[in-house]
């Protein structure tokens, strides 16, 4: 009983880590009205909790190494559960985003690379292919229940008391920290500061870009900050396109001088031979992929259930039930399959069946979403998902030897939580960037009197805010129109709600059909095959 007790200590840690971004997700219109902010900058705030743990979760998994799993376990524990206190206590959005999206990040970074290298420590053989398993399955849990916890909670009390809730849970794994083992020796090594500098602000660099492209444009600047009345876009292009060129030289940058330290003799922070064993390649990659898809789904559904059809949170969640269910129910389907079944096999199956979900999505996006198809849509979801979950742990962390986990639970907090960032910056980004697309042409072609175009086409030109849509008829009389053309404008303003959500659907149709490619290289042996036959290779 004790030896499964740690899985229960890391399991509830594993569970907040994952919980935190689903609660916000289904909870954005409230949060918004609360705050006093906007949709935009709370995709912000969601964007950078994940891109700070994807920018230091290298630095917390070297940090793991040095101080001991365990001790940055707690550690990290500790400043996670301050983090939610403060965003708890949050007046307004930049106090949430200090406490959410940096302090709980900072947190994150040490917690979960911990939490994949004390499997490591605290399992062998099966037992630990079983311990990866409860860990992907659980994870897989906070992102099927988050929603219908954080709806409950949000709809009769407050999202505030999640996060209370919270640092009750984080006071508790640490004071059960006693139960973890701790075998591998700490690593007496310098940290190589420039190589942190290095992979953090590429990462930044190449996110906020894409945060940015709802506003700015990828390549053709549509709005540019002005410094003294003067538009930034140099040489006439979006600082979107060169946000992201710098961010990618600043990557090449880290991988050339992580060969460079090798070369001198001295420890990088990512050895990045690594990354030529060809199933940890894939495995991160499928990843990044998973949590992409995931990250967006989570951020454009509820945008639209809330803002689009006025469902609160606990009906948000409700209306994402399928998705939770089928989830959990394939995490642990999976698990089994992984007896009878490779690991790539599985992987593929659950990637096909997250392309024909994000396929029955498309066409389930009509003006209410309340179709028998959304509902089918949104259940093979989570099962692909499900079936992702159930696997990738081990294929990446069975990819190297136990002296490796650690910066391997580190490079696989990166691709999940660069992932997740991505998802929620490019989908959402393409999200709000279609809608104004589309609202700008609704108006263009509407039958509205010229004058009420006109004054329309200069509230909007810096782009359109996503606001519900039962106020742009009560938002468009304040603004000087009659009662007729509000209801006209409110009605292109659904309409190209819709739209948006389409041409977002489709984003993540590529995104998964894109992912097919990276999955080559999962192993195709059955685990017990391939141990049976090592002893006669």
């Amino acid at each position: 009983m004790k030896k499964w007790s740690v899985i229960v200590v890391l399991g509830a840690a594993q569970f907040v880590m994952v919980l935190d971004g689903t609660v916000m997700n289904v909870s954005i219109s409230i949060v918004v009205a609360d705050l006093g902010t906007t949709v935009s900058s709370l995709q912000a705030a969601i964007t950078f909790y994940t891109l700070t743990m994807a920018a230091a979760m290298l630095l917390g998994a070297k940090l793991g190494d040095i101080w001991g799993r365990r001790r940055a376990f707690v550690i990290g524990s500790c400043i996670y559960a301050l983090g939610s206190l403060v965003t708890a206590l949050s007046p307004n959005i930049q106090v949430l985003f200090l406490g959410w999206s940096i302090i709980e990040g900072l947190g994150a970074v040490l917690v979960i690379p911990a939490i994949a290298a004390l499997v490591a420590d605290n399992y062998k053989g099966r037992e630990r292919i079983t311990a990866y398993a409860i860990i992907g399955a659980v994870s897989g849990g906070a992102v099927a229940i988050g929603p219908l916890i954080g709806g409950f909670v949000t709809t009769y009390f407050s999202w505030r008391y999640v996060f209370v809730a919270e640092v009750v849970i984080m006071a508790v794994v640490v004071i059960f920290t006693r139960l973890i083992s701790d075998a591998t020796p700490r690593q007496s090594v310098r940290i190589d500061v420039p190589s942190v500098l290095l992979s953090a602000s590429g990462l930044v660099f190449v996110v906020f870009g894409m945060l940015q492209s709802k506003t700015w444009g990828w390549v053709r600047p549509l709005s540019s900050p002005e410094i003294g009345g003067v538009e930034i876009a140099p040489l006439g292009v979006s600082l979107t396109a060169w946000f992201m060129l710098v961010g990618g030289l600043l990557i090449w940058a880290f991988v050339h001088r992580q060969f460079s330290l090798v070369k001198r003799g001295r420890p990088p922070l990512v050895h990045m031979e690594m990354f030529s064993i060809r199933q940890l390649r894939s495995g991160l990659s499928v990843l990044g992929a998973q949590y992409t898809v995931t990250a967006g789904l989570f951020f454009i559904v509820p945008v639209y259930l809330q803002m689009t059809l006025g469902l609160n949170a606990l009906e948000t969640g409700i209306k994402i039930f399928p998705l939770s269910i089928s989830l959990v129910l394939f995490s642990i389907i999976g698990t089994r399959l992984s007896q009878l079944w490779s690991p790539r096999r599985i992987v593929r199956v659950g990637q096909l069946v997250l392309v024909f979900s994000a396929l029955l999505l498309l066409g389930s996006a009509t003006e209410d979403l309340r179709s028998i198809l959304f509902a089918i849509g949104m259940f093979f979801a989570g099962t692909g998902l499900g079936l992702l979950a159930s696997q990738l742990g081990n294929v990446n962390m069975s990819a190297v030897t136990e002296k490796e986990s650690s910066e391997v639970g580190g490079l696989q907090g990166v691709f999940q939580n660069l992932g997740s960032s991505l998802g929620t910056a490019l989908i959402g980004s393409i999200l709000i960037g279609a809608l104004a697309t589309s609202f700008a042409g609704g108006v263009a072609a509407s039958e509205l009197p010229e004058d009420a175009r006109a004054l329309i086409s200069e509230a909007t030109e810096g782009g359109v805010t996503i606001v519900p849509a039962a106020s742009v008829a009560e938002i468009g009389q304040e603004a000087g129109l009659s009662a007729d053309e509000a209801e006209s404008l409110a009605t292109i303003y659904r309409e190209s709600q819709l739209s948006s959500l389409r041409v977002a659907f489709f984003g993540l149709i590529a995104i998964s059909v894109l992912a097919l490619l990276f999955s080559r290289g999962i192993p195709a042996t059955v685990p017990e095959r391939r141990r049976e036959a090592a002893p006669t290779s």
